[in-house]
């Protein structure tokens, strides 16, 4: 995607300088759009290496951005019981890398398409487009759900059915504004608050010891 972005920026300017090869303000306005774009093109689409402090009692973050639900609500699709929400609105700056929250077999994978509501609307998690994960291990289970945003077309997830990931691995991408929810077993410590910014692979969302 910045390869393609950074070709199609040069091949504006190539065509504009071609057509109107006298330099003006107008020239120098373009470039600096341009310029502008890109970066927030690379910006977005860039990929932080960090290290994964692996603990199997902890659910960590699978995204950066910020806390906008924490609520018991009842799961229908999966569990059909009733598990603990958290939500993560991922901005356009934010890293829209997502990570796996814990290590283990994946048991379910469903691509649910749908509405684009802006991610925040609570209504997002049923109606929005969506990819639903599974991960389970000998002390969790968990349901991860990559939920398009208004601006977000495309949903990438790498995840396949009976395959071991590891917690911090990448579980895949969204591009543009959206959103990540971690539905959580009852007895779950929360570790967030509401607001909370949260960092992928590093911030903490909740424990089970």
């Amino acid at each position: 995607m910045i390869f393609y972005s950074f070709m199609i920026m040069i091949f504006i300017i190539v065509i504009t300088n071609l057509l109107f090869q006298h330099q003006t303000i107008y020239h120098c306005f373009l470039y600096v759009i341009l310029t502008v774009i890109f970066l927030c093109i690379v910006s977005f689409f860039r990929y932080p290496k960090r290290e994964i402090d692996i603990n199997e009692n902890n659910f960590i973050s699978p995204a950066d951005g910020k806390i906008v639900v924490i609520e018991e609500v009842n799961e229908t699709e999966y569990y059909k019981d009733k598990r603990i929400q958290v939500s993560i609105f991922m901005s356009t700056t934010n890293v829209h890398q997502n990570k796996y929250p814990v290590s283990g077999i994946v048991k379910y994978v469903v691509h649910h398409p749908g509405r684009y509501l802006v991610a925040w609307n609570p209504k997002a998690s049923l109606k929005n487009e969506r990819v639903a994960v599974v991960v389970e291990n000998e002390k969790h289970s968990v349901l991860i759900q990559q939920i398009a945003g208004a601006v977000a077309r495309r949903i990438v997830c790498n995840a396949k059915v009976n395959s071991t990931v590891i917690q911090g691995d990448e579980l895949g991408f969204i591009k543009f504004g959206s959103r990540v929810d971690l539905l959580l077993p009852l007895n779950t410590k929360i570790k967030v608050k509401l607001n909370q910014k949260v960092v992928g692979g590093k911030t903490i969302i909740a424990n089970n010891e």
